[in-house]
This record gives structure tokens, C-alpha cells and sequence, in this order.
């Protein structure tokens, strides 16, 4: 009976003492994934957040450029604009006056229509602002058909508010001296030298 006892120990104990093995060899199998688990959520973690400030850095700078060209689209409108109001200040008022005077469009009329008549054939067409028809008329029919020496064909419209257009009758060009055309040539000209006035 001692000797079953003894070897019924002995083998409870060896059993013990390998599963106790086994378990430390399973808890120590456990640890090693476990810390690799962690050290590959680290990794993920750190990569995630670099990835994030990358993201953060690059919208920053695409931000600032954005405001800083923001910023200098709105300087360049603003100097357009005002660089446009003193042009259209000088401008404006004396070429509407000078080319609503119908003494000067006379003036004018006659020595474009005496080029013309040398280098053209053909009667010439001439359109004029329709506020001036009552001063011009006359004129157009009488005083500068002789002056020329060949028909000319007038007629008058509010889509010309000041100056003309003149060319061959039935020609596929004209030109045109009307008050917008006066406008933009003078601008043009005096803009560059306003600019730098204005803005260095």
C-alpha cells in the first residue's frame, strides 16, 4: 500500500511539475506576443501620427501660400482700381467734352475724310452720335462732300456717344475715333506712368 502510495505521489508530482512547465512555457509565449503585439501597435501608433503631422505641415504651408496669394491678388485689384479711378478721372470728362464739341468732330472729320478720299475710290460711310445729328447733319451732306470731292454716307446712332467711325462705303474695315476708343488709347498710355507715380 505505501509503495501505490509512492508511486501514485510520485506521478502526481511529475505531472505537477510538467504542467507547471508547460504553463510557464505558455505564460512566457504569451509575454513575447503580447510585447510584440505592443511594440507593432507602437509602430502603427507612431507611424499613424507621422503621417498626421506630415499632413498638418503640408496644409500649413499650402494654407500660407493661399493667404499670401490671397493677400497679393487683393493689393494688385486695389492698385488696379485706384490706378483705373485716376485714369478714368484725367480721361473721362475732357475726351467726352472735346469729342462732344461738334466744331472739333468737324475739324476732325474733314482731315480723316480727306486722307481717306486720297487713298479710297469709294464714298465714304460715317457714322456719328445721334445727339449730334441737328449740329452735323448739314454739315456732312453740304461743307464736307465738297471738301472731299465724293458722297458721303451718314448716319446717326446712341451707340456712339461721342467722336465717329469712318471707311470706305460697303469696306471691311473703318476707323473708329469715338470717344470709348479715345478713352482706352489715352489710358493706355497713361497707366504705366500713373503706376509708377502712384507705386513707385
Amino acid at each position: 500500500m505505501d509503495k501505490l502510495q509512492e508511486l501514485t505521489q510520485k506521478l502526481y508530482e511529475e505531472g505537477l511539475a510538467k504542467g507547471k512547465e508547460e504553463g510557464e512555457e505558455l505564460l512566457a509565449k504569451a509575454r513575447e506576443e503580447a510585447k510584440g503585439i505592443v511594440a507593432a501597435a507602437r509602430e502603427e501608433a507612431e507611424g499613424i501620427i507621422e503621417a498626421a503631422r506630415k499632413e498638418a505641415d503640408a496644409y500649413r504651408v499650402k494654407t500660407e501660400s493661399d493667404v499670401k496669394m490671397a493677400a497679393s491678388q487683393a493689393v494688385q485689384a486695389t492698385r488696379s482700381s485706384i490706378e483705373q479711378l485716376i485714369v478714368a478721372k484725367a480721361v473721362d470728362a475732357p475726351v467726352e467734352k472735346a469729342l462732344s464739341d461738334g466744331k472739333f468732330i468737324r475739324e476732325i472729320i474733314t482731315e480723316v475724310a480727306k486722307h481717306f478720299s486720297a487713298s479710297e475710290s469709294t464714298d465714304l460711310e460715317l457714322v456719328l452720335p445721334e445727339k449730334l445729328k441737328g449740329e452735323l447733319e448739314g454739315f456732312v451732306n453740304g461743307e464736307l462732300e465738297k471738301s472731299v470731292g465724293k458722297g458721303i454716307d451718314a448716319s446717326f446712332t446712341n451707340r456712339i456717344q461721342g467722336g465717329f467711325r469712318i471707311g470706305p462705303k460697303g469696306g471691311s474695315y473703318f476707323i473708329s475715333l469715338t470717344d470709348e476708343s479715345f478713352k482706352e488709347l489715352i489710358g493706355n498710355y497713361m497707366r504705366p506712368a500713373t503706376r509708377k507715380l502712384l507705386f513707385g
